[in-house]
């Protein structure tokens, strides 16, 4: 139950994936034959946050049992729940996965701030955060089903640090690379972070280019999706140095 070593996310992968969209990244695992990677309901806790990306780092969550789960147990410094604050590496994204239970919150505006002073990319749940206009102004990027005020013990239980869990009706991996945006959150297989970066970034620009004569009237027939032909204008307009489309 203890943090693992993640192979770290290069620079470059972190920043592309967090200017692609996670919608795009889906349409790229799709084509790899992933067709369960959206993280369907999640919303972000503040529609300004900076887009969201790290790899997992997962805390599984199951219902309370009145003889576990106290206020006073919970303050202990053995508790899982605040072990997994101080825990989470920096850069992470901790996962907390309730089972989608929200009658009680998963973490309140103080953990939110330590998370944020020790450099954790930032957190996401199917359950519910409490205090929302405290972990807003620690500025931390988070994503939840909705908010919850209740108090941790009453109804939830921390088990385990960095084992294979299910948010949102999605298998998360420990290493597991998320991306949360204001289109959604989804999450990517660590092997493929790489290679779906670089193909999402290029389609983004395809687009950008497409867009530019969608706006002067072009049909869509023949320009998007791209057809071979495109491509070589797209590519064709690269090389010229990206002008202005007339």
């Amino acid at each position: 139950m203890t943090a693992t070593a993640l192979q770290p996310l290069s620079a470059t992968t972190r920043e592309t994936l967090a200017r692609v969209g996670a919608a795009t990244i889906a349409n790229a695992l799709l084509k790899r034959g992933l067709r369960n990677t959206m993280l369907l309901g999640l919303q972000p806790l503040s529609p300004d946050q900076p887009a969201l990306v790290g790899q997992a780092f997962t805390v599984r969550i199951i219902p309370a049992r009145e003889d576990l789960d106290s206020m006073a147990l919970y303050a202990r410094d053995d508790s899982l729940h605040r072990r997994a604050i101080e825990e989470c590496p920096a850069g992470a994204v901790l996962v907390l996965a309730p089972g989608g239970d929200t009658r009680a919150s998963v973490m309140g505006d103080m953990m939110a701030l330590r998370l944020l002073v020790r450099g954790v990319a930032g957190a996401i749940t199917d359950g519910g955060f409490r205090d929302t206009p405290g972990i807003r102004s620690t500025g931390l990027p988070c994503f939840q089903r909705q908010a919850s005020g209740p108090a941790t013990p009453i109804h939830l239980h921390p088990v385990d640090f960095n084992q294979p869990v299910g948010l949102a009706g999605v298998a998360v991996y420990p290493g597991d690379v998320i991306v949360g945006d204001g289109e959604g959150v989804v999450c990517i297989p660590r092997h493929l972070a790489d290679e779906v970066a670089a193909e999402a970034a290029d389609v983004t620009a395809y687009e950008a280019f497409a867009a530019a004569h969608i706006r002067r009237g072009r049909s869509i027939f023949g320009l998007f999706p791209a057809t071979p032909e495109s491509r070589i204008e797209y590519d064709r307009w690269v090389a010229a140095g990206r002008p202005p489309i007339a």
